[in-house]
């Protein structure tokens, strides 16, 4: 198991990590997420071995990295950019690193073979990495990561260069990949969508800090913070003002709530409204645009925003029925 223990960081004399800690458990991926510079890439770095932090441990079944240099720490890592050696064919790239141990040329063939097998690359050894696609390239990545049967797996933007399509399908093939294998890994984007698909865990990284920490589903249906409500897109973020208790008024209305937050009369909080089924509060807006998006159509009106399946006219004032919670 990977751990972190309060790690600290700054950059240009500017806290960058600010007491990160979290772990990573047999079988299990985890998922950094946050806006670029939120220090998710630095993080990787640090458990490769890259750079060290100023405080704080990192742990690996127990026993400290500090001394522990990056080719004796046994992990494998992914790039965007690929990394891949252009003058080798792809299965001298796979079998790379089984080559700098030494490993019987026979094993190598095997385990080459095996791996290309698992990334539907089967008959492609002799190619050039320059003469493939981007997915392909990534494949090739993937192989090459996984062949010397590393204790963890992490991944830096892997698929930040590819179209929308090629990349879903990459993700569902990298899902399968990880659980079966049950390497632990710890895969860094920016991409909401690219987090919810791939992850076990979320790490909802902001200003240095852990803000959310969850499965998917958890961490969408309560982000907990107004920045992770809007940086997720989890609903519409409204201003109200406390009224009295569990009463907030709104330009949209007064809302009753079920918050924990213990609020004073006239305290301005933030509001996350969502979409309800038949039950809930009721919203009353003018419709300024309507958008269609594949099933169902993007309504927009007086700074909200919906997803209805049927296309209200604009111009026209329309109710939704909306859950509305509080957020710090």
């Amino acid at each position: 198991m990977l751990e972190l223990r309060d790690i600290f960081k700054t950059y240009d004399n500017q806290p960058l990590l600010r007491g990160i800690s979290f772990s990573v458990a047999e079988g299990e991926t985890v998922c950094l997420l946050g806006a670029s510079g939120s220090g998710k890439s630095t993080l990787l770095r640090m458990i490769a071995g890259l750079e060290n932090p100023e405080s704080g441990r990192i742990l690996f079944n127990g026993l400290d990295l500090a001394q522990t240099p990056t080719h004796l720490r046994d992990f494998g890592l992914v790039f965007q950019d690929y990394g891949l050696f252009p003058h080798l064919n792809i299965f001298d790239n796979v079998a790379f690193g089984l080559k700098m141990r030494n490993l019987p040329a026979a094993e190598i063939f095997l385990r080459v073979a095996a791996l290309l097998e698992k990334v539907n690359l089967t008959g492609f050894e002799k190619r050039k990495v320059t003469d493939l696609s981007g997915g392909e390239q990534q494949r090739v990545a993937l192989a090459r990561a996984l062949a010397p049967q590393p204790r963890l797996l992490m991944f830096d933007e892997p698929l930040g260069a590819l179209d929308r399509t090629l990349k879903e399908s990459l993700l569902q093939e990298l899902r399968s990949i990880l659980h079966e294998t049950k390497i632990p890994a710890i895969y860094v984007t920016h991409d909401q969508d690219e987090a919810f698909a791939i992850a076990d865990r979320i790490l909802l990284l902001h200003e240095g800090e852990i803000v959310r920490a969850g499965t998917p589903a958890e961490v969408w249906s309560n982000p907990g913070s107004a920045w992770a409500a809007r940086f997720l897109v989890a609903g519409n973020i409204i201003e109200g003002a406390v009224v009295a208790s569990g009463q907030v008024k709104t330009e949209y209305g007064v809302f009753t709530l079920g918050c924990s937050h213990r609020h004073a009369a006239g305290e301005k909080v933030p509001l996350l409204v969502k979409q309800s089924g038949e039950v809930g509060e009721e919203i009353k807006f003018k419709v300024e645009d309507v958008l269609f998006k594949r099933d169902q159509f993007e309504v927009r009106g007086e700074g909200l925003v919906f997803q209805l399946k049927q296309a209200p006219a604009v111009g026209q004032v329309i109710k939704v029925k909306v859950e509305v919670e509080c957020l710090r």
